[in-house]
């Protein structure tokens, strides 16, 4: 097998979304996770950006297929249409902005609406190395995760602190999701997909056992 085709080979493929207000820093988060670096000029995201990477989580190979959604209200019914199907999602607010911290519920609100139904979403407070200017506290903003079951993580698109942490926590989170069964990758809308479909009963054990059992006649 090339090389090419060996690193396009995943396991599962899930979409996820980065939503929030302008500025927070969702288009930076996305480009240091792919790239590996910050990037320096960076505007307002118009309508949606996309991305897409690899990640091994466990030991499963995970393609993400990554929406980057634009802050601004102006843009709010285009974006919208992207959150169908989204299996999971990074939450971002700036911890050096109220406003966007504020903000939060309406976009939370929108995801669970509007996504797939058991979309898992990771609050993500980005620009932590600008903790001098912090507006909103660590402490206030798990608080706030907690109450509405999300995960949470504080994040610097610049240096590179757990940006990649966040979307493999997320990941994570969404497979134990699947090998509990509380996620099929089969329904439509899951926002789930299986990679190579030759390995998909190796991957899905428990279908098959089950799907043996009532072939048997016994």
């Amino acid at each position: 097998m090339s090389q090419t085709a060996m690193s396009e080979t995943y396991d599962f493929l899930f979409k996820f979304l980065v939503i929030g207000n302008a500025g927070t820093g969702k288009s930076c988060l996305l480009h240091q996770f792919i790239e590996k670096k910050f990037k320096e000029d960076s505007n307002h995201t118009i309508g949606v950006e996309f991305g897409s990477k690899i990640i091994n989580v466990g030991g499963k190979y995970v393609k993400l297929q990554i929406w980057d959604t634009a802050g601004q209200e102006r843009f709010r019914s285009v974006t919208r249409s992207y959150y169908r199907g989204a299996a999971g999602a990074l939450l971002v607010y700036d911890i050096t902005s109220r406003e966007t911290y504020n903000a939060l519920t309406n976009w939370l609100t929108d995801a669970r609406m509007l996504a797939s139904q058991n979309i898992v979403i990771i609050l993500c407070g980005n620009k932590k190395d600008l903790d001098a200017d912090r507006e909103v506290t660590f402490l206030e903003a798990s608080r706030f995760a907690q109450e509405n079951e999300l995960m949470f993580l504080e994040t610097s698109a610049l240096t590179g602190e757990n940006v990649e942490e966040a979307f493999v926590q997320c990941a994570r989170k969404i497979l134990n999701k699947i090998e509990s069964g509380e996620l099929d990758p089969e329904r439509m809308g899951s926002g789930i997909q299986y990679g190579d479909a030759a390995l998909r009963q190796l991957r899905s054990p428990r279908r098959a056992q089950a799907q043996s059992a009532q072939e048997c006649g016994c």
